[in-house]
């Protein structure tokens, strides 16, 4: 998985008052979980950027005047209102211990049933996984060249070696529906034969007269 470096600076002082005057120099309280005790930092939006506003997920070098941790984001909590980052949560990377994480969903190839009016539906966008942090990739390819109409890969038929899935075996991440232009298509050529075969039987019994 790819990696960031995000620089912050340690907070001298806690509390609402504290946290108020760093949302205001564009800065969001954050504490990273993980090691022997919560590290409170600052972290500027600027800095925060190339975490949120990408589908993107990213391992993180966390520079915290001059002491590197490797982490993840784990949350960050908005504004209900405005475009400010309230607060963000970072967890420490073990190296011999699992993280879980959600990762994106990267769907290649062209399904075998859009060729015949099927709509290719995707379902799940990220998947919850748990594995080493070096195990962890930058996205879960997914081929759906083999998929018909009214086929679908659900989690249960994903094998990834070193990554152990969380979400249900029974969800489904992407699939191939029929559309109503598709439908109303076969719908109509069904009536044509059946059409047909009337004609047919009409016609055979009039030389039989």
């Amino acid at each position: 998985m790819k990696s960031v470096v995000i620089k912050g600076e340690l907070r001298k002082s806690l509390g609402k008052k504290d946290s108020k005057k760093l949302r205001a120099e564009e800065k969001a309280p954050a504490v990273l979980y993980g090691g022997d005790e919560p590290i409170h930092f600052a972290v500027s939006f600027a800095e925060l950027r190339q975490l949120v506003y990408t589908p993107s997920v990213y391992l993180i070098d966390l520079d915290l005047e001059g002491k590197v941790y490797k982490a993840i984001m784990q949350d960050i909590q908005w504004h209900p209102v405005d475009e400010v980052v309230l607060h963000v949560d970072f967890l420490e990377i073990k190296d011999d211990k699992a993280v879980k994480i959600n990762i994106p969903v990267k769907i290649g190839g062209f399904a075998k049933g859009l060729r015949k009016g099927g709509k290719l539906n995707t379902t799940l966008r990220r998947l919850s996984v748990r594995a080493l942090a070096e195990n962890l990739p930058d996205t879960i390819d997914i081929d759906v060249t083999k998929l018909d109409i009214g086929q679908s890969i659900k989690v249960a038929d994903l094998n990834i070696p070193g990554i152990e899935l969380l979400d249900p075996k029974s969800n489904v991440i992407v699939g191939v529906g029929i559309t109503r232009a598709a439908r109303s298509a076969a719908g109509a050529a069904d009536d044509d034969e059946e059409e047909e075969g009337e004609e047919g039987a009409e016609a055979s019994e009039s030389s039989e007269e």
